[in-house]
């Protein structure tokens, strides 16, 4: 049984040279299984380091290549499995993130919602037909002062006036960009 420090470790330069020779075709074997070349030099790099600092008490059985090339599709190995273990994890980490943040969304949107209907609830009745036809029902303005015998004026101001109290009513929600998105969206769960 031979130890490697006595045949190649006895100094850095010859170890530089032990280096020089073998390294390429490892990075070459390693991506074999990496598919990466950077994880791949990683991987060999890191042989290269614990080969060197355990120099004294390593003993090899096998020739030197032999032991290098096993050490380094173990490494290879090891590094997929902690690759296959982060990304599990990962997705893991983000499938919690995105129910939490549908949890909180959800929450967060029927709070609003019966915000909403609340706001509107609270409209004198003139103006809560006057949104809900505009809104709810697509009318234009013109159209909603011919159903209810008013002037057009009159169906703008009640729906500026109403659209005014509406942004004050949900200003702890203007965050949200989908705001206007719910209140065309309820139409006639309001009612």
């Amino acid at each position: 049984m031979k130890t490697i420090s006595s045949e190649i470790l006895s100094n850095e330069r010859s170890y530089e040279q032990f280096f020089n020779e073998h390294y390429n075709a490892l990075c070459r074997f390693a991506f074999t299984f990496l598919k990466d070349a950077d994880d791949a030099e990683e991987v060999v790099q890191n042989i290269f380091v614990k080969l060197w600092n355990d120099r004294e008490g390593i003993e090899i059985k096998t020739s030197v290549k032999s032991y290098l090339f096993t050490a380094v599709r173990n490494a290879s190995l090891n590094q997929l499995k902690h690759i296959d273990i982060k990304e599990t994890y990962k997705q893991h980490n983000q499938l919690q993130i995105q129910q939490g943040y549908n949890i909180d969304g959800e929450m967060e949107a029927s709070e609003l919602q019966e915000k909403i209907t609340k706001a509107i609830k609270s409209m004198p009745e003139q103006r809560k037909k006057i949104f809900s036809m505009s809104r709810f029902e697509g009318l234009k303005y013109k159209e909603i002062a011919e159903k209810l015998n008013i002037s057009p004026k009159t169906v703008e101001n009640h729906m500026g006036i109403a659209i005014k109290f509406l942004r004050e009513e949900l200003k702890e929600y203007l965050h949200l960009v989908f705001v206007i998105i719910i209140i065309e969206g309820l139409g006639e769960k309001l009612f």
